[in-house]
């Protein structure tokens, strides 16, 4: 027996804030081994890149995909593509990975993206909204490997009162249903809560459908 198949029982329930659905520790540290392993896969595959804003600002994040479309941000916009910068087909998505999606994001359909962000101490990611996707009806689901990362949720429209909350190793959220379109973002991570990553930081993430 499996420590997945062991546990399965003992999983988190999720806690709401703000319409997203919160599973504190849903991962056990065996489960986030294994998909650090997938990870490393993926990105020696396709490594991570330090994209561009339009304006042409670097982000603080280091990113990478898998899946049959990434995400990416350069001086021509945001939008997802099929290939990495370097011109090759993204790695498929670790099954280890599409097991999170498949216990609760409550869709029928596969996710198409896994986009994967690093951040290291010093990283953060601003107030966004994730409206790139063709259908707003399916969830974006989100995993946190290492280090601890302070996240805050906002509104549908910017600016009003946020709430924020610690996302630990392990943790997933699930934003979807009448939340899919609120604002939200990473202020600051916590350096050296987590031992998963040797060398520090936190990994993030998130599974969308994309057309």
């Amino acid at each position: 027996m499996t420590e997945s198949d062991k546990n399965a029982a003992e999983r988190p329930q999720a806690q709401e804030i703000r319409g997203f659905l919160h599973y504190p520790g849903w991962l056990l540290p065996g489960e986030q081994r294994q998909m650090l392993a997938d990870l490393r896969a993926v990105v020696a595959a396709a490594p991570l890149v330090t994209p561009v804003t339009p304006s042409g600002r670097p982000m603080s994040v280091r990113m990478s995909a898998a899946g049959r479309f990434g995400w990416v941000s350069d001086r021509r916009g945001y939008r997802y593509a099929e290939t990495h910068p370097q011109g090759t087909p993204w790695p498929a998505i670790p099954d280890s990975i599409l097991a999170v999606w498949r216990a609760v994001s409550g869709s029928a359909r596969q996710p198409e993206c896994c986009l994967i962000n690093f951040y290291d101490a010093g990283a953060r990611m601003g107030l966004h909204q994730d409206r790139d996707e063709a259908d707003f009806g399916e969830p974006v689901v989100s995993i946190s490997l290492g280090d601890d990362g302070l996240f805050r949720i906002g509104n549908e429209s910017r600016g009003g009162a946020t709430q924020s909350l610690w996302l630990r190793s392990g943790d997933v959220l699930v934003m979807g249903g009448p939340a899919r379109l609120r604002h939200h973002g990473i202020d600051r991570i916590a350096p050296g809560t987590s031992m998963l990553l040797p060398k520090g930081g936190r990994l993030n993430l998130t599974l969308r459908v994309v057309t």
